[in-house]
């Protein structure tokens, strides 16, 4: 296994906490690489900083170990199976895409936008070393809208499989990047969570304030090549759990972070990654409900008094 963390900076693509070019320690990595290995690239949404230390994602999410600070900051290697204690195998090249993801949403959003062309000229430049390797990647949050323009600008059949993790992205959009040449080859994993909603809400009212576009978190549905995952709903936990992949209950009515943080969901991320032939597209839609739950369905028709109390509402909410 091999974890090499990347920075999008002005210049272009350094090597995290420098300045130098990854082209030499990517080009290393696959020249050893089997030919069946994974190569995914992590992406992380807004609030991250690369170079500051309390928020540069190669600290936190992207660490071979868990990061510091609250508990939100897993490691994202780790759980997919790389970064594993003790000797392994060669699992596969794991490539942590770090961006400016700071200020305001509507700031953060523009900053997504132009790092997508970086992620697409990363792409681009794993191919360069590895013709005819596709490339998996993984986002949060607004980490999913640089994926969407990444794939957008990316050449045919370099991009394998997109995992979305709580987009913050809009459908109409994603339908547009279906009908490029990397996006009419890729397969793409919407998963979502109605503990989402209330982000979902405000992102739709700061970018498209007429209502005229919906996030992600509401479904796609219709494409042979996109597969919405929503996480909370009852027939999806059991379609999981007779699959082998079994999932916690949700512990909350509000969390933008249950995606990536409900105990179980790596597992399913990890079998798209490494077992390929082993779980399609093909079986998760026969076994998960193709339509999901409405908006606010997670919320009781009538709050209790002590909703505070009742609703756990805390740093991770």
């Amino acid at each position: 296994m091999t974890l090499i963390p990347i920075t999008a900076i002005p210049e272009g693509l350094a090597l995290a906490g420098g300045s130098e070019p990854p082209d030499a320690a990517i080009a290393a990595a696959l020249a050893d690489l089997p030919h069946n290995a994974p190569v995914v690239i992590m992406v992380h949404g807004k609030g991250y900083r690369p170079g500051q230390f309390d928020r540069d994602p190669h600290n936190l999410l992207f660490a071979p170990r868990g990061g510091h600070g609250n508990s939100r900051n897993i490691s994202w290697p780790r759980r997919l199976g790389f970064a594993l204690p003790g000797p392994r195998d060669p699992l596969g090249l794991c490539i942590a895409f770090g961006w400016e993801a700071s200020g305001r949403i509507w700031a953060a959003t523009a900053k997504a936008d132009a790092a997508s062309g970086q992620l697409a000229a990363l792409i681009a430049l794993i191919r360069r070393f590895a013709p005819g390797r596709r490339v998996d990647l993984i986002g949060h949050s607004l980490g999913a809208r640089v994926i969407l323009g990444a794939v957008a600008q990316a050449e045919a059949g370099s991009v394998g499989r997109a995992i979305l993790l709580a987009g913050a992205d809009f459908t109409g959009r994603a339908r547009q990047v279906l009908d490029t040449p990397a996006g009419r080859a890729a397969e793409f994993f919407n998963v979502t969570s109605r503990e989402n909603d209330l982000f979902d809400f405000l992102f739709e009212r700061a970018l498209s304030p007429l209502g005229r576009e919906a996030a992600l978190g509401r479904g796609l549905g219709g494409a042979e090549n996109w597969l919405d995952i929503q996480i909370d709903h009852a027939a999806t936990v059991q379609g999981l759990r007779a699959m082998g992949l079994p999932l916690a209950a949700p512990p909350l009515r509000i969390c933008h972070f249950s995606v990536y943080l409900r105990p179980g969901v790596f597992r399913l991320y990890r079998r798209l990654v490494h077992d390929r032939d082993g779980l399609t597209m093909a079986q998760l839609r026969a076994a998960l409900p193709l339509t999901p739950d409405p908006r606010w369905s997670r919320f009781p028709r009538l709050l209790p008094r002590r909703w505070p109390g009742a609703t756990p509402f805390g740093k991770r909410a």
